[in-house]
């Protein structure tokens, strides 16, 4: 990151805890997806999780799952791995309200409120992997143990088969 770049909330929130992290970053218009983030920084794309955020249609709870940027989110997984009959992807209008996130920057640190957050379990086969660091064109890239120092998570198989 060069100097006179701004830190995102996210990368002021790990260095208030403390918390040890290396901050990416990409010109957000020539990488959109996780796959491409990953190309542009010369990572492994299971690496590069995104964070989608759901809400679950009976109980209108909301639930966070974090996943590696090419794979696909199963819903009746998630929806198990929280114990709701279903879940729904939450509409992309509705997230920077609830979250304070637009679509491509979300990051499951600092959110405006806090929503029950699980990761894909091959998130504990890595030493470090990228999370959005809460802005277009910023990763943070950290350890699992790191992100449990920022937010409570738990980790469960999130994926289609």
């Amino acid at each position: 990151m060069s100097k006179t770049a701004e830190k995102t909330n996210v990368c002021r929130l790990l260095d208030a805890k403390k918390v040890p992290y290396t901050e990416h970053t990409y010109p957000p218009e020539e990488a959109l997806s996780g796959v491409e983030v990953a190309e542009y920084l010369h990572q492994d794309p299971a690496r590069v999780f995104k964070t989608l955020v759901t809400v679950a249609p009976k109980s209108g709870q909301h639930y966070v799952f974090v996943i590696p940027g090419p794979e696909e989110l199963d819903l009746k997984k998630a929806a198990s791995a929280v114990g709701e009959k279903s879940i729904e992807m939450l509409k992309s209008k509705d997230l920077l309200g609830l979250t304070g996130y637009i679509h491509g920057g979300c990051s499951p640190i600092g959110m405006k409120k806090f929503f029950r957050t699980t990761v894909h379990r091959t998130a504990e086969d890595y030493p470090t992997i990228f999370v959005s660091a809460g802005k277009r064109g910023h990763q943070a890239e950290l350890s699992l143990d790191s992100l449990r120092k920022m937010i409570r998570l738990e980790t469960a198989d999130l994926i289609r088969s």
